[in-house]
């Protein structure tokens, strides 16, 4: 993808900011009921096993359990999971990105290890280079994007870990995650998508 030019779905996520259309979608339209009945007694079940953090070493190339989660085009592999933090290695091929959105119960940090990453925070624009810490307070509106033509590579972890694990899941087993469903979805589990911001 040449430089600057956006994917289709970036650019048909800004196209909805700018007509001023909500992604938000009504409970009617979230992922069908038999997908929700699913992932909510999976992550359920999860949650409820969630113990405080066991010592050990979570090999490089793969996650706890070796999961592996696809997320809105990224790839997502959880390194560490108890109940006051969360962590996972995060790959984001060219073009893809995780909408403004807001972490009303939870702190969330990103190490940038190779790429570049543009971000939205809190109205302004920031970018971030290898080696750089991206902090992003509770409550603060952000959205994460790489628009280069290179994959960037990342570790992201929460503190408290809260739903967002559940949440990972229930998107991850969603038949298709067009942005409607997703945005429902993750209000269900604490994650608040806003709108695009201006061009």
């Amino acid at each position: 993808m040449p430089h600057g030019i956006l994917p289709a779905t970036l650019k048909t996520w800004l196209a909805k900011r700018a007509a001023g259309e909500s992604l938000i979608a009504a409970p009617a339209q979230a992922a069908d009921s038999k997908t929700d009945k699913m992932t909510d007694t999976m992550t359920h079940n999860r949650s409820e096993q969630m113990q405080t953090l066991t010592a050990g070493i979570t090999k490089a190339g793969t996650g706890i359990e070796g999961i592996s989660w696809n997320i809105l085009g990224q790839t997502y592999v959880p390194k560490s999971l108890c109940e006051s933090s969360f962590s996972w290695h995060a790959t984001f091929p060219p073009g893809t990105f995780v909408p403004p959105h807001i972490h009303p119960t939870q702190d969330e940090f990103i190490y940038l290890f190779e790429g570049r990453l543009d971000l939205w925070l809190d109205g302004k624009d920031f970018v971030a280079q290898p080696g750089d810490v991206i902090r992003l307070p509770m409550g603060q509106p952000h959205g994460i994007f790489n628009k280069t033509e290179q994959t960037a590579k990342c570790f992201f972890w929460v503190s408290p870990t809260r739903r967002l694990y559940d949440l990972f899941w229930a998107i991850h087993s969603m038949k298709e995650q067009n942005p409607n469903d997703v945005v429902a979805l993750s209000a269900k589990y604490e994650i608040m998508f806003l709108p695009p911001p201006p061009q």
